[in-house]
């Protein structure tokens, strides 16, 4: 038997043999993972327990229930200097990921690590905020939801032109200053006629 075995077939054998042990190893050591969340809230706020009991349900409804996943929060309420210390205390956890909410708290995490992986949700343009290169390929250690597909943004237009088809000219108040919009505003533009 073994004088006929193939190359192939031998490296198939030895490849098997040698990931049993390690299979075996990761089954048997599961360690407790640990999640860091950085809110804007405060923890009192009307909507923080509905959001704290979502997410919990969200984890356990993936297989993260009690025991296997430890959740440290922190809410910085508003304020910006505590959301950088918050921030700095959850890098310091050494969490295995750290999920945020908004801008307000994504900024300072961003700038407190760029090891450490960073999901967000309600983020109206991480790439105009700097956030990711872009929504495709967001690079870096963040990544998330969009608040709004900016292209639904070109739709507006697109509906307006629908309802009153004399529509010659559309004016757009935004402001500049505030680059959660960019992306957003770019897709305006796109579908605008020259």
């Amino acid at each position: 038997m073994w004088g006929r075995m193939r190359r192939r077939e031998f490296m198939m054998l030895l490849s098997g043999v040698a990931a049993t042990p390690i299979a075996v190893g990761a089954q048997q050591s599961e360690r407790v993972r640990r999640i860091g969340v950085l809110m804007p809230t405060e923890a009192n706020d009307t909507e923080s327990p509905l959001r704290v009991t979502a997410f919990t349900q969200g984890l356990q409804q993936l297989g993260w229930g009690d025991g296997r996943v430890q959740i440290d929060y922190r809410w910085a309420g508003g304020n910006t200097e505590k959301a950088r210390q918050y921030a700095v205390e959850l890098i310091a956890l050494s969490p295995d990921v750290i999920f945020a909410l908004g801008n307000y708290s994504v900024a300072p995490l961003l700038q407190a690590t760029r090891t450490v992986p960073i999901v967000f949700a309600v983020v109206p343009d991480p790439v105009g905020a700097g956030f990711v290169e872009s929504l495709a390929r967001p690079g870096g250690n963040a990544t998330g939801l969009i608040l709004i597909e900016y292209s639904l943004s070109a739709k507006w237009l697109e509906l307006l032109k629908q309802i009153s088809p004399n529509v010659t000219r559309v004016a757009i108040m935004r402001d500049s200053a505030i680059v959660s919009g960019i992306g957003q505003f770019g897709a305006i533009q796109s579908v605008c006629a020259p």
